[in-house]
């Protein structure tokens, strides 16, 4: 351990030529090795999203888990190690944070809070790889690892028959609209993210060939692959909780869904409708205001900025506003004290944020664990990005139990129905990759 703690990183570039081929050649390598994280941008390229972030982290020089204290735990790693840590906070992390418990049942048992220093970082680029590694590893080995992962041939992506089920019937989701609608009348919360679970507890899956399909089929910016043992997260995520970069803190709240249309003239009115939607562009500013108001308290005075409102982005299955929300900040800022202040996002609780988690746990019939949770990287320097953990599979390869929650913003202008329906889009993607409908019938 005390070696560890004064490591030093060399680096070596490797040329390619075909960036989406090494990288379905690494996710197939990473079979052999645990952890494995690969933060996947999917080419997807705008001012907030350069199409180059694709970084992946192999290995395990140490592995750090958490079942309390985790916000003191990522200080202390930050503060013990310099040098780049990967790993996932679950959304249950909040009860350290609030006086807030988790009592809704659990057969995902994702960890509840773990980082690691990988062995490997592998920065990959259009036509080369960045490999930083230990200095006590030998060049000659950096190039047989690259060899080894150029030489694994690519599988071909295969959809599954497995049918995901229900946790709730139809009936029981569109009475506890009704219920939290009741709770906003009473002016308990202006708002609330209320989800819930489809799954399959006997799902026999390969990890890694469903991710190729998950890529191919549903590109977004802060996608991720992510293995710990047993457990697997397979993420389609276009939403970033939180990023640092040098003094400028940058958060990215989603709010507001609609699908795609099945012709140019269609998906064009469907953006228009999206964009004029009143209840949509309240839920995404009324979010947008709670983010503004959590990076407030740890910003430099005057400097938190509303870069974006309610902002247009188009993707695979949907359209969605998108919000962007800066400021500055003291550079040696703690990392926890940043967490400690925002997290869980705004765009996964809701407004109040410390009633609305009160009654999630109330009325939603699952544990989230990851879901809503967030995975990133945190680099040498201090910079990190962190993505909310939505759009995703989670799978424990132990009791083959495969989990997808989706949720959405309820307000008073809220339709049941509508609400369900967006459920059901949210979830399109997944349940195209397993090659079946969603099963609107709770078990």
């Amino acid at each position: 351990m005390l070696f560890y703690l004064c490591l030093m990183r060399k680096s070596k570039q490797y040329h390619i030529d075909d960036r989406q081929l090494f990288l379905n050649q690494l996710i197939e390598f990473a079979r052999n090795t645990n952890p494995f994280v690969l933060l996947d941008s999917a080419e997807y390229d705008h001012p907030y999203h350069k199409s180059g972030n694709y970084i992946a982290a192999l290995d395990a020089l140490d592995t750090y888990h958490a079942d309390f204290f985790a916000i003191n735990k990522l200080n202390s790693l930050k503060n013990t190690h310099n040098d780049w840590l990967f790993g996932h906070i679950t959304y249950d992390v909040k009860n350290e944070l609030e006086n807030l418990h988790s009592h809704n049942p659990d057969q995902v048992h994702f960890p509840y809070f773990q980082f690691f220093r990988p062995k490997y970082v592998i920065i990959i680029e259009p036509f080369h790889i960045e490999i930083l590694y230990p200095d006590f590893i030998k060049e000659n080995e950096i190039d047989h690892l690259v060899t080894q992962i150029k030489n694994f041939s690519t599988i071909k992506a295969e959809r599954l028959n497995i049918q995901l089920k229900g946790r709730q019937s139809k009936e029981s989701y569109l009475e506890v609209i009704q219920q939290l609608k009741i709770h906003i009348r009473r002016g308990d919360i202006y708002e609330l993210n209320y989800a819930t679970e489809f799954y399959h507890n006997q799902a026999v899956i390969d990890p890694y060939r469903l991710y190729h399909l998950l890529r191919h089929q549903s590109p977004a910016p802060m996608s991720c692959f992510y293995k710990t043992n047993h457990h697997y997260l397979l993420s389609g995520s276009p939403e970033r909780y939180i990023s640092k970069t040098d003094t400028t803190l940058l958060s990215q709240p989603i709010k507001g869904t609609i699908k795609r249309g099945e012709n140019f003239e269609q998906d064009e009115l469907l953006k228009k409708q999206l964009l004029n939607s009143r209840k949509d562009r309240t839920e995404n500013i009324m979010i947008a205001d709670l983010v503004r108001n959590d990076l407030s308290r740890i910003a430099l005075k005057g400097t938190v900025h509303a870069d974006e409102i309610c902002g247009l982005y188009t993707f695979r299955h949907w359209h969605q506003l998108i919000s962007t929300i800066s400021c500055r900040v003291e550079k040696d800022l703690p990392i926890g004290t940043v967490f400690s202040n925002t997290f869980p996002m705004g765009s996964m609780t809701g407004a109040p944020k410390i009633r609305a988690m009160q009654l999630i746990e109330k009325y939603e019939v699952t544990k989230r664990g990851i879901f809503s949770g967030t995975v990133g990287y945190i680099k040498p320097n201090g910079d990190f990005d962190f993505n909310v953990v939505i759009r995703s599979l989670v799978y424990n390869q132990q009791n083959h139990y495969l989990s997808c929650m989706v949720g959405g913003a309820i307000t008073s202008q809220s339709i049941p129905e509508a609400e369900y329906e967006e459920c059901l889009l949210k979830a399109t993607g997944i349940s195209q990759l397993l090659n079946q409908s969603l099963s609107v019938h709770a078990s």
